[in-house]
């Protein structure tokens, strides 16, 4: 794989700021995180003994959390038709040389942006966003297996508890961190809240990005 910048974001400039992101994007990201959110409360209140006697009503509490389970795909399947949003799995989903660079600086502790090159997504976001998807399959493909206690057997439906509750431990664990990394970049917040970052800003996160 060769050293590359990611190809253009959609178009549109504002003086110093730049587009990052379309509205149809900044919607998916905000209704999958907004389910997300609904279903790491619910499993800590049916997990928790203290959260469970404080919410009470446990069926409906498992019904919700069941519902935003089964609705937490539906946001990006509806995104696929934005051509933006299709253009940015593409980038997320292609690695680079220059990730590489990235994450081995990373690992070493080296906030230098010359050490650390990307483009539109750096390495890290494109690990979490692989890692997520692939947890959020196998989140709904085991609690598929436990709500429908008829299709499979009762071995089968052991694992698929073993794994969705520890899965759902570490899911929440990541999303802590992500939702860390966030707090401490307010333009890359700005940018998910109104679609434009500074250009300086996108120069020293996002180097090979030609916005």
């Amino acid at each position: 794989m060769s050293l590359r910048a990611d190809a253009p974001a959609p178009p549109g400039t504002s003086g110093t700021r730049v587009r990052r992101f379309t509205r149809a994007e900044r919607w998916v990201h905000r209704t999958t995180a907004a389910l997300m959110g609904v279903c790491v409360v619910t499993a800590a209140c049916l997990y928790i003994p203290q959260l469970a006697e404080l919410v009470g009503r446990r069926e409906l509490v498992v019904r919700v959390h069941e519902c935003a389970g089964l609705a937490l795909p539906v946001p990006v399947l509806l995104g696929l038709a934005s051509r933006a949003f299709r253009a940015d799995l593409r980038f997320l989903n292609r690695f680079g040389r220059h990730d590489g660079v990235w994450l081995r600086a990373a690992l070493r502790r080296d906030r230098g942006s010359a050490s650390r090159p990307a483009g539109k997504f750096n390495a890290g976001q494109k690990i979490y966003a692989a890692w997520i998807a692939g947890a959020g399959l196998l989140m709904l493909g085991t609690g598929l297996m436990m709500w429908f206690t008829h299709l499979t057997p009762v071995a089968w439906r052991t694992s698929a508890t073993f794994v969705h509750d520890w899965l759902a431990l570490t899911i929440g664990v990541v999303l802590g961190g992500h939702i860390g990394m966030a707090l401490g970049d307010p333009e890359a917040r700005r940018g998910m809240r109104t679609g434009l970052v500074s250009r300086a800003w996108a120069d020293e996160e996002h180097p090979l990005w030609r916005p």
